[in-house]
């Protein structure tokens, strides 16, 4: 049965049949995996609009280059290549984020707490910055 509330449990099924927890240990697994991939979702996004930066003027290119993994001639023009890797970026993120989304649709409490958690955590260990150019990238969505 699908509870419609939030309720505090054990108990529950995530995503597929196979995931269930049943046990205490199981389930702070499973809440572990869940606040590290909000975590993952937040470093993400943060080289999504890092890349989206770097891509988009010259002057803003000269302030990411101090990031060795995103600056290379590949990704300075703006061209194909880096909007796919920016498009492949995306699609991953917004995997994440549904998938998240649908495991707080759970309505589990202790799911909800570790996301909300997790991405907060997220945010201020990788996006929560004084670079003022990636800030005004930023769209706040919770999803993407």
């Amino acid at each position: 049965m699908m509870h419609m509330t939030f309720y505090w449990s054990n108990n529950l099924t995530l995503f597929i049949n196979s995931w269930a927890t049943n046990s205490w240990f199981s389930y702070f697994l499973t809440l572990t995996i869940l606040f590290l991939f909000s975590i993952f979702s937040q470093f993400m996004e943060d080289h999504r609009l890092r890349l989206r930066l770097l891509t988009s003027s010259t002057t803003a290119a000269v302030a990411i280059e101090k990031a060795p993994l995103l600056y290379s001639n590949f990704f300075s023009g703006g061209g194909r290549g880096a909007r796919f890797v920016g498009s492949v970026l995306f699609g991953i993120n917004s995997g994440i984020n549904y998938l998240l989304m649908l495991a707080v649709m759970s309505f589990n409490g202790g799911v909800f707490v570790a996301i909300v958690v997790g991405l907060a955590v997220g945010y201020w260990l990788f996006r929560c910055s004084d670079d003022e150019q990636i800030m005004l990238l930023d769209d706040g969505c919770a999803c993407c």
